[in-house]
């Protein structure tokens, strides 16, 4: 099948979107509107309201669905996605850059990465030394010049200094690779197990780079899904509340449990509720939030 529908101006998707039956006070407005947030990435909010004639083939938008409504669904998705990044800051800072640097360099050292026996035999470990050294090559940070200088006969920067260049995924690889004792002393830090961890850190990477490029959060389906802790051990992830694995509530949750570890008290639970009461009309089961969500020991 071809694909000929063609390219419209900013006006011409407005009397579109009008001919359809939104509701809005002004086709000018509606114009510069789309001009700052485009046609195709606002068609994902407004899809829930748009209704298909089986008959004709046609589309047209539920009665009363008014542009404000969908706009306010917008300005949720990315009020949730600074919150969320703010979140996934803490967890990597404090996890991955820091935690996990302590341990390891306490263990081998402060070049003990440059060493491939130090890591899972399954570490490609010469192409993730040649995307490190990459990194320090184009990093512009004053430290890197200094350590330079300084130390002009070391090739490689410690650990510690090296982390300040590394990507989420780089420093994701380097965990994902350490040998299971060293996982499993970092993940009882916060209460887990290894697998559990490893899998979180993947679901949170996932979700910092689809925030980074402003991807849609609210309603999604999670691509990578995080493992739940086992009943027997964490029975607060299944009762009174069930959380279910498959949705954002359940990334949510997850960075509130972290971030009980890493900086209490914790204020950014309390900013999640507000943002949920100043938006109180979006269905937030559509995220995953089940009946009684606040019931969860994991949310009191």
């Amino acid at each position: 099948m071809k694909y000929t529908k063609p390219a419209l101006s900013f006006e011409k998707q407005a009397q579109q979107l009008l001919n359809r039956g939104l509701i809005h006070p002004n086709k000018e407005t509606l114009a510069r509107q789309l001009s700052v947030v485009n046609y195709y990435r606002l068609s994902a909010y407004w899809y829930p309201f748009k209704q298909f004639d089986p008959a004709t083939g046609d589309e047209h938008f539920a009665p009363k669905t008014t542009f404000e409504m969908i706009w306010r669904r917008y300005t949720f998705d990315r009020q949730l996605r600074l919150l969320v990044m703010d979140a996934i800051e803490h967890v990597e800072v404090a996890i991955l850059r820091t935690r996990m640097v302590e341990q390891f360099t306490l263990q081998h050292g402060p070049f003990g990465y440059c060493e491939p026996e130090n890591f899972n035999p399954r570490l490609d470990h010469p192409r993730f030394m040649r995307e490190i050294d990459n990194n320090i090559e184009r990093s512009k940070e004053e430290f890197v010049q200094r350590f330079r200088s300084k130390y002009n006969n070391e090739p490689h920067l410690p650990l510690w200094m090296t982390a300040e260049v590394m990507t989420f995924g780089q420093l994701f690889t380097l965990f994902r690779f350490l040998h299971r004792a060293e996982k499993k002393n970092l993940a009882q830090t916060f209460g887990l197990y290894p697998p559990v961890l490893e899998s979180w850190l993947h679901t949170l990477l996932f979700t910092r780079n689809a925030c980074a490029h402003h991807a849609r959060l609210w309603n999604r389906e999670i691509p990578i899904r995080p493992k739940l802790p086992d009943f027997r051990h964490s029975s607060e992830w299944y009762i009174p509340v069930k959380i279910d694995n498959r949705r954002v509530f359940t990334i949510i949750t997850i960075l509130k449990y972290l971030l009980s570890y890493i900086v209490r008290p914790t204020e950014w639970s309390e900013n999640v509720l507000t943002l949920l009461n100043e938006y109180a009309e979006i269905p937030i089961r559509q995220m995953g939030f089940p009946e009684d969500w606040q019931k969860s020991p994991l949310w009191r």
